[in-house]
C-alpha cells in the first residue's frame, strides 16, 4: 500500500507548499505568495546550554527535530544531509552529483538554535560576480565574464561549548639586561678599540594562576566542507540565534553533523588550550620564556548544537571546478578562484626590480 507523502507547512489559502522566504523572515506559499508569520516564543530567552554530557548523543528526546526528515548520502563524494520526508535531492549540494542514496533515519541529537538565511540565492549570486572583480591575479577574462554557479543554501552544524578554566602554570621567564664591552678591531691597517653595547638573558622560574570563561567556542560540526574557507567566517552573529524551528528549514537542506560531541569537544579545548597560552604568557611577560608549563581545569561545561546558514557553490572555468561559499547571514565571501600565471610572474618581476633599485641606492648612497 503506497503512503502519500505528508505536506509539512500547507498554505492555509490554498493549501500548496511553504517555504521560508529570506526577504521577510517568514513562511511563503510557493503557488499563490501568500506570507504566515513563524510563530515565536511569547518571551524570548537565550537558547539553552546544556551540560556536557556525552551520553546525550544516545537519548532519543534529545533527537526531535519537529520535522520528519531522511537522511541521504552521495555516494559520489559521501556528503551527508537532511532533507524533508517528502523532498528528493536532484543534485548533490556539494559536488552537484544526482546520486543521492536515502540512508534512514537521521540518528543525530536536534539543533538547539538556528540563524536564519537573510541572504537570498539571488543576492549570494550578485555578491560572487562583485567578490571575483575585486581578486587580483585572476585572468581578465574570468573577471568579466558572467559565471554561471551551482548554488545551494545549506544549515551547516555547529556545537557551541562554554566552560570555566582554571589554570596553574609555571615558566622560566627571562629579562634582557645589557653592557659595555670594550673591543678591537682593524681599520686601514691600524688597532683600535672601541665600546659596545653587548645584551645577556638573566633567567628565573615564576609560577601563578589564570582563570578565564570561554562563552561559545564555535566549532564545525561537518567534516564536508574545506577548511581554510570555513575558518574564514568568523563574522556570525551568535546574539541573533533563535530557537530552532522546522519551518526555518523549509526550501533548504540541513546538513547532518559529522563530527560528534566528544571529537567537538576535543577540538574546542584545542581552541581554548591555544587562546589560553597567548594569554598567559602576556601575563608572565618577559623577553623572553622557556619550558612554559600549563595544567587547566574544566567546569560548568555545556553545550548547544546550532545550524548557521551557508550558501554552498561552485563553478566551471577552463574545465576546472572551483568552490566558494557565502555567509546566508552577512553575505561575506569566502571561496578559491583561478589564477593568472603571467599576471603574478610579472608582479613577482615588478618587486625584484623594486627590491634591487632600492638596494642600489642605498648601495651609492
Amino acid at each position: 500500500m503506497s503512503v502519500e507523502a505528508p505536506i509539512r507547512f500547507p498554505c492555509s489559502g490554498c493549501g500548496a507548499q511553504m517555504i521560508f522566504d529570506t526577504e521577510t523572515q517568514q513562511m511563503k506559499c510557493t503557488y499563490c505568495g501568500s506570507l504566515a508569520p513563524i510563530e515565536q516564543p511569547r518571551y524570548p530567552s537565550e537558547p539553552t546550554e546544556y551540560e556536557l554530557d556525552f551520553a546525550d548523543e544516545q537519548d532519543q528526546a534529545m533527537k526531535d527535530w519537529g520535522t520528519e526528515q531522511q537522511a541521504v548520502q552521495c555516494e559520489n563524494c559521501g556528503a551527508q544531509l537532511l532533507l524533508p520526508a517528502a523532498q528528493t535531492a536532484a543534485l548533490c549540494a556539494f559536488c552537484g552529483s544526482p546520486k543521492v542514496l536515502p540512508q534512514g533515519d537521521p540518528d543525530s541529537i536536534r539543533p538547539e538554535s538556528i540563524i536564519p538565511f537573510h541572504i537570498s540565492k539571488d543576492e549570494a549570486n550578485a555578491l560572487f560576480l562583485k567578490w571575483k572583480k575585486k581578486k587580483w591575479f585572476v585572468p581578465g577574462a574570468f573577471k568579466k565574464q558572467q559565471t554561471r554557479s551551482n548554488v545551494s543554501g545549506i544549515y551547516v552544524p555547529f556545537w557551541t561549548f562554554d566552560a570555566q578554566t582554571d589554570s596553574d602554570y609555571s615558566a622560566e621567564v627571562g629579562t634582557y639586561h645589557y653592557r659595555t664591552e670594550t673591543r678591537t678591531r682593524t681599520v686601514d691597517g691600524k688597532t683600535e678599540t672601541y665600546e659596545e653595547q653587548v645584551r645577556y638573558t638573566v633567567w628565573h622560574w615564576t609560577s601563578g594562576s589564570y582563570d578565564r570563561f570561554f562563552n561559545d567556542v564555535l566549532v564545525p560540526a561537518s567534516k564536508q566542507h574545506d577548511t581554510r574557507l570555513m575558518e574564514q567566517f568568523d563574522d556570525f552573529s551568535l546574539e541573533d540565534l533563535r530557537p530552532y524551528k522546522p519551518e526555518y528549514l523549509s526550501g533548504f537542506v540541513a546538513e547532518r553533523y559529522t563530527v560528534p560531541l566528544r571529537e567537538g569537544w576535543s577540538d574546542a579545548v584545542s581552541r581554548m588550550d591555544d587562546s589560553l597560552e597567548d594569554s598567559i604568557r602576556r601575563q608572565i611577560g618577559g623577553d623572553e620564556l622557556r619550558n612554559l608549563s600549563i595544567d587547566t581545569q574544566y567546569s560548568e561545561r555545556t553545550y548547544k548544537h546550532i545550524l548557521l546558514p551557508l550558501w554552498n557553490a561552485s563553478y566551471t572555468y577552463k574545465e576546472k571546478v572551483y568552490r566558494y561559499m557565502v555567509n546566508g547571514e552577512t553575505g561575506s565571501i569566502s571561496g578559491k578562484v583561478p589564477r593568472s600565471g603571467w599576471k603574478i610572474t610579472f608582479f613577482t618581476l615588478f618587486c625584484v626590480l623594486v627590491a634591487a633599485a632600492i638596494i642600489l641606492y642605498f648601495y651609492q648612497s
